[in-house]
């Protein structure tokens, strides 16, 4: 029993057995995922639930909607259906195929995972928490995830939307994220021995479809009689947050220089550094908003002394995590491709190929415009 508004109010015990119906009938279908109930090693006529395929669609769902990974995914596994296709393939075409998928950190770390599995473990992944956290770009949250999704093993996952449940679920006041710790023991305390790879999927779908950050949709939710925040009428003020300070903006210049040549035209990219924001990300040259900042050297003459640049007065803008981004765009052409030291001329044919981070694919929208 629980007081509301100077009342008693009966709220039951949230029963696993409750989530567990509604997911089996209720279960996004997704491509990486089994269907409920389903073993570890479903049949081949079943939706894939394979550790190759679980660990990629964790990886790729890492701060990223699953409306955006489906397409990604699939292209993946078109193009390297197991751990050691893609252990095999060039770095660079693992960075352009995730190109636009956002938080570049994840591919090259991705790809050095599989070249781990495949290298180091015959490519066989893990089937602890433990082993699978000694892997490149796997922590807590993925580990957990795949040792219960694909392992059938007890493992407490918790993302976003397990964190929005719980926080609903038993009425948790305080602000995240400093409620993390509590939500994630909340989460254990329900967590079941049996079937916990689709009771992990079931808590996140129910997050996703029924109870969202905004309207969740009580009266479908199998947990309703269980809510302690729908009993008090502030579902929809939880997960509480603490205020985030304002994102800084900063602000660049971008040269886009096109060249002539027998070939057609071509343009000058640079690789970014393998560490740090975008590493190892192809871009157009540019100056003035981070770190990465290598001189492009063009027939000897700095990039800004190479040609002679116009730039369009409204500038291509782009939200990182934690700033805004404003880029002026310079243009100018020149009638042949010059030597150049710390970048390579690109045909424009080719561009489509090159592993460009989402913010540069617009400034290539922006100058061909």
């Amino acid at each position: 029993m629980i007081r509301v508004m100077g009342k008693s109010t009966d709220i039951e015990k949230p029963e696993v057995s409750d989530l567990l119906d509604w997911y089996d009938a209720h279960a996004r279908r997704l491509p990486w995922r089994a269907p409920p109930s389903a073993p570890p090693s479903a049949p081949p006529s079943a939706p894939p639930s394979d550790p190759y395929h679980v660990w990629l669609s964790e990886i790729m769902l890492q701060q990223t909607t699953v409306a955006a990974v489906i397409p990604y995914f699939e292209r993946f596994l078109t193009r390297w259906p197991t751990v050691h296709d893609l252990a095999r393939a060039p770095l660079d075409d693992v960075l352009a195929e995730w190109a636009g998928l956002g938080y570049y950190a994840r591919a090259r770390n991705l790809y050095k995972c599989a070249l781990k599995v495949s290298t180091d473990l015959d490519g066989v992944f893990p089937n602890t928490e433990e082993a699978l956290r000694d892997l490149p770009g796997i922590g807590a949250y993925t580990a957990a995830a795949i040792a219960a999704i694909a392992f059938g093993r007890r493992a407490v996952v918790v993302d976003g939307n397990v964190e929005r449940v719980m926080a609903r679920l038993f009425a948790v006041p305080d602000p995240l994220p400093g409620a993390k710790a509590e939500l994630r023991e909340l989460a254990d305390v329900l967590t079941p021995d049996e079937r916990p790879g689709d009771y992990a999927q079931a808590v996140m779908d129910l997050g996703a479809t029924i109870c969202t950050p905004k309207s969740p949709k009580c009266l479908a939710c199998p947990w309703t009689r269980a809510c302690r925040a729908r009993a008090l009428g502030i579902a929809p003020e939880l997960p509480r947050r603490t205020p985030k300070a304002a994102k800084p903006i900063r602000q660049g210049v971008v040269f886009w220089l096109e060249a002539s040549g027998p070939g057609g035209t071509s343009v000058l990219l640079r690789r970014r550094s393998e560490r740090g924001l975008l590493g190892g990300m192809a871009e157009v040259p540019s100056e003035g908003w981070s770190d990465d900042n290598h001189a492009v050297a063009v027939g000897g003459m700095t990039i800004g002394e190479a040609a002679d640049w116009s730039h369009q007065a409204e500038p291509v803008r782009h939200t990182f995590t934690h700033f805004h981004l404003e880029l002026t765009v310079k243009t100018a052409r020149l009638d042949e491709a010059m030597p150049v030291e710390g970048g390579y001329w690109c045909p424009l044919d080719d561009l489509e190929a090159e592993a460009l981070p989402s913010v540069m694919r617009k400034v290539v929208r922006r100058a061909r415009s």
